[in-house]
């Protein structure tokens, strides 16, 4: 039998192989993730996030589900809207990066629940939140569909899925940005994290990530409904927003 492979940058791997190599990834960039995040996007990455909460339209007493949640940005905004009757748990297939959200919350004050799991195979039950949110990790996931369709899985009816993530930049300036990704953020994280290759992934995932139109697509297949995107930054990231109905 012809074992199935994925995407792991520009390279293809066997697919049980992909989550393997992106835990490394992530390992090796835990401690430095958050600053190297201000200083890749020149801290527009803080204002995306606000973004992402704002459209989701959470109100106070909801439940939220954060995948992918990482060092806790968007699980912090969220608790804020949904106040103390609401609930906000946060999710990692990452355990590094987990214990470092942890640990940002609690020196925030912040207390809420973590789950270690992997977002293809979530351990909540049908029909549970409000709101399930995605920020800058989907396309780490090896099987984006089976994904997105156990998001669909765990909300309620009337519940949205907002998917904050890289995607396809204006052509003008997509000179200017790939001479960014290939140049100047592998020698960044170089400096700061030790650790080029890790960026040189970064700015590879995001090449092979679906584009604006495909990940539309893909979340209409998932069984979302009314589907729809925003471009911020010039398509240097997208927020696609779906309903379950």
């Amino acid at each position: 039998m012809t074992q199935k492979t994925t995407d792991f940058g520009y390279q293809s791997v066997p697919e049980g192989e992909k989550s393997k190599r992106v835990a490394g990834v992530f390992d090796s960039v835990a401690p430095r993730y958050d600053l190297m995040n201000d200083l890749m996007s020149a801290g527009l990455h803080r204002l995306w996030k606000r973004f992402a909460v704002e459209a989701s339209g959470v109100r106070p007493g909801e439940r939220v589900l954060d995948i992918a949640g990482g060092t806790g940005d968007l699980a912090r905004l969220f608790i804020r809207r949904v106040g103390p009757q609401g609930e906000v748990v946060l999710t990692d297939i990452n355990p590094g990066m987990l214990r470092h959200g942890r640990d940002r919350l609690l020196d925030a004050g912040v207390i809420l629940p973590l789950v270690l799991c992997d977002a293809e195979r979530l351990p909540f039950g049908s029909d549970r939140f409000d709101c399930v949110a995605v920020a800058f990790g989907l396309r780490n996931m090896t099987r984006k569909e089976d994904a997105l369709s156990e998001m669909r899985r765990v909300l309620k009816p009337g519940g949205r899925l907002v998917v904050l993530e890289f995607s396809k930049v204006w052509a003008p300036v997509r000179p200017l940005y790939d001479a960014y990704s290939f140049g100047l953020l592998p020698r960044l994280g170089k400096l700061v994290a030790n650790d080029a290759a890790a960026y040189r992934y970064l700015a590879e995932s995001i090449r092979m990530h679906p584009d604006q139109e495909a990940l539309k697509a893909m979340m209409e297949q998932a069984g979302l409904e009314r589907v729809e995107y925003f471009n911020l930054a010039a398509g240097v990231v997208a927020l696609h927003r779906g309903y379950k109905f």
